[in-house]
């Protein structure tokens, strides 16, 4: 068997240990690449893992001992599918790794907003708890996700596990059919009834040209005013200036989201405009949803498996 060379270019993206693929290869490894750094790097790879790095046709076309894109991750918006496809270079990915950690995360985000977690420790931080006539006080009104419906756009893995959870707090549970659509699907209900009716919406889809920007101005204003919005799927599903005003004025209740369009913000962002002032009803975090011990470690284990896979014959995971 001829020596693939593999090369790894965000090895510090993924804390875990990767066992070396067991056939002859070649093995080099980044913790970081800028992006005018990829083409020198991949020059000879004939395997490359990338997590978020773009992968567009120009700098494609300068790799052309590149046959296996092994993606670190599960979402593949980064590349240029069309590309990888007419020029024969496989692309696999990720799956199902995250099915217990997203969904914990997504609970987490639910529960301390409907449960004004932010507001209340903030008050006992301040000393208010201390200085109450009372045994306890009542200044944020706290809502239980028992009895509530929850909205899910996305109904794959993680869609239904986040649904799992929920269920056994007592939620019910709709499944958004797509924006727009003409017939709906049985076992879902139509996008715009599940804005009206949901006491939370959450985002389990993958982000491409048709669901970039879905929740926008006129869907957050079609939601409840006491609805929370929770998005650890894509930064860019969510129009995230208009959530910023949403917030700012009262649309909605609240958000968790996990993700931003650009990461790390490293130029700003609205939303982080909000995590500066404090609002108690917006929680961000580092895109970390995914990020489990066990979840890592088994992404890890998998993408071997990949490459193993492709060298001998029988992709697997395989998006293009």
């Amino acid at each position: 068997m001829t020596a693939h060379h593999i090369v790894f270019l965000e090895r510090d993206s993924v804390r875990a240990e990767f066992r070396r693929p067991d056939f002859p290869h070649r093995w080099d490894e980044y913790p970081q690449t800028a992006p005018a750094e990829m083409a020198q790097r991949l020059h000879q790879a004939s395997i490359a893992i990338i997590n978020k790095l773009p992968l567009r046709a120009e700098l494609l076309a300068q790799l052309p001992q590149l046959r296996l894109l092994a993606v670190a991750a599960t979402g593949v918006n980064n590349v240029d599918l069309d590309y990888c496809r007419a020029h024969g270079i496989v692309v696999s990915n990720i799956r199902g790794y995250a099915a217990h950690t997203v969904p914990e995360h997504t609970l987490m985000l639910m529960l301390a907003l409907k449960r004004k977690l932010l507001s209340y420790r903030r008050d006992v931080h301040n000393g208010k708890w201390q200085q109450a006539a009372n045994f306890c006080f009542f200044d944020h009104p706290i809502s239980d996700l028992h009895g509530g419906t929850l909205g899910i756009i996305g109904g794959g893995s993680l869609g239904r596990g986040v649904a799992h959870l929920a269920q056994a707090f007592g939620m019910n549970v709709l499944y958004a059919e797509h924006k727009n659509a003409s017939v709906v699907r049985e076992g879902y209900t139509a996008f715009d009834s599940v804005l009206r009716e949901a006491d939370v919406l959450t985002l389990h889809c993958p982000l491409n040209e048709q669901t970039r920007h879905l929740i926008g101005t006129q869907e957050l204003r079609a939601m409840k005013r006491d609805a929370v919005l929770i998005n650890a799927a894509r930064g860019g599903l969510v129009d995230e200036q208009a959530l910023a005003q949403a917030l700012n004025e009262g649309w909605i209740g609240g958000a968790g989201f996990d993700v931003l369009s650009k990461e790390p913000p490293v130029d700003g962002n609205p939303l982080l405009a909000l995590v500066q002032l404090d609002l108690p009803n917006f929680i961000l975090t580092p895109h970390v949803a995914w990020a489990s011990n066990t979840a890592m470690q088994t992404l890890a284990d998998q993408l071997i498996d990949n490459i193993e896979a492709f060298a001998g014959g029988e992709p697997r995971n395989q998006v293009v």
